[in-house]
């Protein structure tokens, strides 16, 4: 017993589960936590690129918010009782090949790749928040006010992206296209699988 005899109370780290959409909500969070691994592999092969350049310290704050991102999946996992997707293994080579891929096309192809999935990644936050608001916005508040925290970063990195010269990378809209089309794949296989 702590001093003054106070009792400890321990804290759970779970939430009442009986008063959610449970289906709904397992897609959401595992898919956002699929998605915030995918983006620290991504910012993982950037750095092992472009680490040391000039460009070093921009992707390095934008890939420690992915990280704050990413410890919070993963506490929202065990509160929710979510079991992650299986493509985790794949997702881990996946996003570090796409980051240091794009990162040896240099700066501007870093920055491209950063746009096209951070503006997948808002679109499919936007997505969340519309679904999480029909529900009920009351019983999802504090989901509902992590992902628009998350959105509003991921919106910044995109436009971090931009202020870099993402569209002067080579081939920039069908490299955009590309990374775009594979970031929806990833959604609907890590919502589901």
């Amino acid at each position: 017993l702590p001093a003054g005899g106070a009792s400890l109370r321990l804290c759970s780290t779970r939430v009442a589960l009986e008063d959610i959409n449970k289906p709904v909500i397992d897609r959401i969070i595992r898919v956002d936590h699929a998605g915030e691994y995918g983006a620290n592999r991504i910012y993982a092969g950037q750095m092992a690129v472009l680490g040391r350049s000039s460009v070093g310290p921009i992707i390095q704050q934008m890939w420690n918010q992915e990280k704050d991102h990413l410890k919070k999946f993963n506490e929202l996992m065990v509160a929710y009782r979510v079991r992650p997707t299986v493509l985790l293994p794949f997702w881990n080579v996946a996003g570090f090949v796409l980051g240091a891929g794009s990162a040896l096309l240099g700066k501007k192809g870093a920055m491209a790749c950063t746009v096209a999935v951070e503006e997948s990644i808002s679109d499919h936050y936007n997505n969340q928040i519309r679904t999480l608001m029909e529900e009920d916005p009351e019983k999802y508040k504090e989901l509902l006010q992590v992902i628009k925290q998350f959105r509003d970063d991921e919106r910044e990195h995109h436009d971090i992206g931009l202020e870099h010269d993402a569209e002067a990378a080579p081939a920039y809209s069908i490299l955009k296209t590309a990374i775009q089309l594979g970031c929806k794949a990833a959604i609907f296989l890590s919502e589901r699988i």
